[in-house]
């Protein structure tokens, strides 16, 4: 009874005797492959092109991994500038102030707001302020009830709650709830760019954000109410 040799025998040949080839250096030139372009090229060759292809994408990847590593790099540089901003502001009108110029100059924002749930103690911050029974509250329940950071367009009641006057021009938004304690209350970063937060960007950085600007905040409150 004849025994053939099939293609899959082969290739578990090969695969269990992967010094073939150092044995029979000869067979390396004489086989060829089929090239795209249609011209047949050498076992040789194609190794050649498949090594260099395989290092171009880890050149391609590394280059990635540093081009991240710089990003993550300058974001915390920029965190840890606000932060000692912040840190300087004594009340709540400086806190968003700098707030406000430090996030326009280091994250290239066009628009800032912040907004205390709470009852407002003094009518001069008034307007950073929503009071807890207020209809105001509810187009915000969902990120104040997940606490998650919500990275896309804002809907026009919460554009107009935030960022009033300005609200039509705001197409994209990182809208992130601030909670210590019993205290909650909104930060929110606008955008005229409507790429500029989206709902597949990490949020991690800002949440941090919304973490140091609360506790900021709230201390100050806790301090002068």
């Amino acid at each position: 009874m004849n025994q053939y040799i099939t293609a899959d025998d082969v290739a578990v040949y090969l695969q269990q005797h992967p010094d073939f080839f150092h044995d029979h250096l000869n067979l390396l030139e004489q086989l060829t492959i089929p090239h795209p372009s249609g011209v047949a090229v050498s076992l040789l060759t194609k190794q050649v092109e498949l090594l260099r292809h395989k290092q171009h994408e880890q050149e391609d990847q590394l280059t990635e991994l540093l081009e991240i590593a710089r990003n993550n790099d300058a974001a915390f540089l920029r965190l840890h500038q606000l932060t000692l901003a912040l840190l300087n502001a004594l009340t709540l009108e400086e806190v968003v102030a700098t707030l406000e110029q430090v996030l326009t100059e280091y994250f290239s924002t066009d628009f800032v707001a912040v907004r205390l749930i709470q009852r407002c103690p003094d009518v001069a911050v008034a307007r950073l302020f929503i009071d807890p029974s207020s209809e105001k509250v509810k187009p915000f329940m969902k990120e104040l009830g997940s606490k998650q950071t919500k990275c896309a367009r804002p809907t026009l009641a919460q554009a107009k709650i935030l960022f009033g006057d300005s609200a039509l021009e705001v197409e994209s938004c990182a809208i992130i709830p601030m909670t210590l304690g019993k205290s909650a209350g909104i930060l929110a970063i606008g955008s005229r760019e409507a790429g500029r937060f989206h709902y597949s960007m990490g949020q991690l950085f800002l949440t941090q954000i919304g973490e140091i600007v609360g506790a900021r905040l709230f201390s100050l409150l806790w301090q002068f109410s």
